[in-house]
């Protein structure tokens, strides 16, 4: 420890702290644009810049170190000029589009240009007559290079959090820019969708592909049924952008405002999570009795299928280990493919006639809507998934006071759900729910944990391990007596690799993993409201298990709804109708 002055206050800093993270601590705010707290310092912007007594050159404070006696000014008239000048430069070579962008206030660059460029600018504008071309290739994220201020973050996002590597800087100089390999466009490169890089973008560079226009034609519709699905996570995150603190839960308020917005029915993806366990812990057991007693060659560890991001990596990456992967469908697609079979007989409509529509944490989910095996119903399982963000805007556009509104509950059939369907926004949700119903069902007793809370599986550690010791089993699974249970829970794509590359070379401990593409699982995801960092993330999480435990019904198998829906249409997991409806196959892809 040793102390140094910052604007003349004194501050005491551990060695090794930077000068951003000293001034922070006492409350200082220094601008920074290329900076981000996931990310390791890149120090390319230098918005940062401070001055250091005794240099004659500014010192950019989120690369340099503090050492034993230094005095910095964050703000002197030299300090001020030179961010001046910093994001002048930057506009000069952006597109003035602010009013209709879909950042517009939510963006870095526009913030310090309100605080650093106001008056008569001192630069040409650059990017005008330049020949910028939007991708938007992708069904799922959209790429404007014109409002690129070359950070590099989404670069870093790609390459350090997700391992994928989708993006890269091309030529340098004047020349510099964001690309993919070989200039290709997003739908041809092994992007995962994951949108991590749109939540780490500063500008409106990169955003998800927006879909809610073609929702309010739905909405506007009288001749269709417009059936809306809300994911766990998105309960936690949407308040953060109508008024609310981070993590604060909005379940019953969201429900309203969609009510309000036009939906004719507001549905729960929280009860197809519930069937998600079921069907995938049905499965596990079945792979289990296949190795243990029948002595079949079984691709075990089985892994989850729940995160599209995760399941297009591993198509791309590790195409040979797909037959690790669950075949269940995700809580979405299953929704969706009830939803225009079951819940139309039941409300009598015509399939034809319902636009499915989820609010997702995700920009992948919308690429997982356009599969083309996500048709089982007969036509598009899933009309379209907006994002977290979409939503928060569709609220605002609606004039709706979020704040005064009388909380509603989701509408039945396929509406009702447990706090095991919750948990799944987080990392480690589904693994935990999965336990919740697989050890009651094979013992007879629930998971010995205090409150059902496998503490093991949660926190934000990248790997996470449990065994669980399966004991007095009842007759039917008595192969199962005395087995240790291996799980494992990994979240972020890099640690997906480390997983998958265990698995390939034959050396995985494992019975059951779960892999989510997002840090911290969906409450994580690519499609949340943006800033994303390590504290919002715990307060979601936090959020999250405090909605499970608030919860009357706790585990997936006790949910009525499942029951009924099983009793009246699918008859038993893993039967004819659910293996058409709720499973899936997976495409074997290129790595380039």
């Amino acid at each position: 420890m040793f102390t140094i002055k910052i604007d003349n206050v004194s501050v005491t800093v551990e060695k090794g702290m930077t000068i951003l993270e000293a001034a922070r601590k006492i409350g200082i705010d220094i601008p920074t644009l290329c900076y981000h707290e996931d990310l390791c310092i890149a120090g390319n912007c230098r918005v940062c810049v401070v001055e250091e007594k005794g240099k004659k050159t500014l010192t950019a404070s989120c690369a340099t170190p503090a050492y034993e006696g230094m005095e910095i000014l964050t703000y002197s008239a030299k300090v001020q000029t030179a961010r001046k000048h910093i994001v002048e430069l930057l506009l000069s070579d952006h597109a003035e589009e602010c009013t209709k962008c879909f950042k517009n206030g939510n963006c870095e660059l526009q913030n310090l240009a309100s605080k650093y460029a106001v008056g008569e600018s001192l630069f040409l504008d650059l990017w005008e007559g330049k020949e910028y071309k939007v991708d938007d290739s992708s069904s799922a994220i959209q790429f404007d290079p014109s409002k690129c201020v070359k950070c590099q973050r989404c670069v870093r996002t790609c390459s350090e959090i997700q391992g994928v590597n989708a993006l890269t800087v091309g030529e340098k100089g004047k020349d510099m820019h964001i690309t993919t390999f070989m200039g290709l466009p997003l739908n041809n490169v092994p992007c995962t969708n994951c949108g991590q890089c749109v939540t780490h973008c500063p500008t409106g560079a990169l955003t998800e592909r927006r879909y809610y226009d073609e929702i309010w034609e739905a909405i506007g519709d009288e001749s269709k049924h417009v059936i809306v699905n809300t994911a766990p996570s998105v309960r936690v995150a949407l308040g953060e952008m109508l008024g609310y603190p981070v993590g604060t839960r909005v379940t019953g308020k969201m429900a309203a405002a969609l009510k309000l917005i036009g939906a004719d029915s507001v549905l729960d993806t929280d009860f197809s999570a519930d069937l998600t366990i079921i069907e995938e812990g049905n499965e596990l057991l079945q792979r289990l009795k296949k190795a243990l007693v029948d002595k079949e060659e079984v691709s075990l560890p089985m892994i989850t299928s729940c995160s599209p991001g995760w399941i297009k990596f591993a198509e791309h990456m590790f195409p040979n280990q797909l037959d690790h992967l669950s075949t269940c469908k995700s809580p979405q697609q299953m929704f969706g493919a009830l939803a225009k079979t079951y819940y139309a007989e039941k409300m009598n409509l015509e399939p034809k006639d319902i636009v499915s529509v989820s609010i997702m944490p995700c920009s992948a989910k919308k690429f997982e809507a356009n599969r083309p095996e996500m048709r089982s119903s007969g036509y598009q399982d899933i009309d379209a998934g907006l994002t977290t963000r979409e939503l928060g805007h569709m609220i605002k556009q609606a004039g709706i006071n979020f704040l005064e509104l009388e909380p509603k509950p989701f509408d039945s059939i396929m509406g009702e759900s447990t706090g095991a369907g919750v948990i799944f926004g987080a990392t480690g949700g589904v693994t935990e729910a999965a336990l919740r119903t697989a050890y009651e069902v094979v013992t007879g007793r629930p998971v010995p944990f205090d409150n059902l809370e496998i503490l093991p599986v949660r926190g934000t550690d990248g790997i996470k391990e449990a065994t669980i010791k399966i004991e007095g089993c009842l007759p039917e699974w008595y192969f199962l007596e005395g087995v240790d249970l291996k799980v494992a829970v990994s979240h972020g794509l890099k640690n997906a690799r480390i997983i998958m590359e265990q698995i390939e070379a034959g050396k995985s401990p494992y019975h059951f993993i779960e892999i989510m593409a997002c840090p911290g699982g969906c409450l994580g995801g690519g499609g949340q409201p943006i800033p994303t960092n390590a504290e919002i993330r715990k307060k979601r999480t936090e959020a999250i298990y405090a909605e499970d435990r608030s919860m009357t019904l706790r585990k997936s198998h006790k949910n009525p709804e499942i029951k009924m829906i099983y009793d009246e249409y699918l008859k038993e997991p893993l039967g004819e109708k659910s293996h058409h409806l709720l499973h899936t196959h997976y495409t074997k892809r290129n790595k380039y």
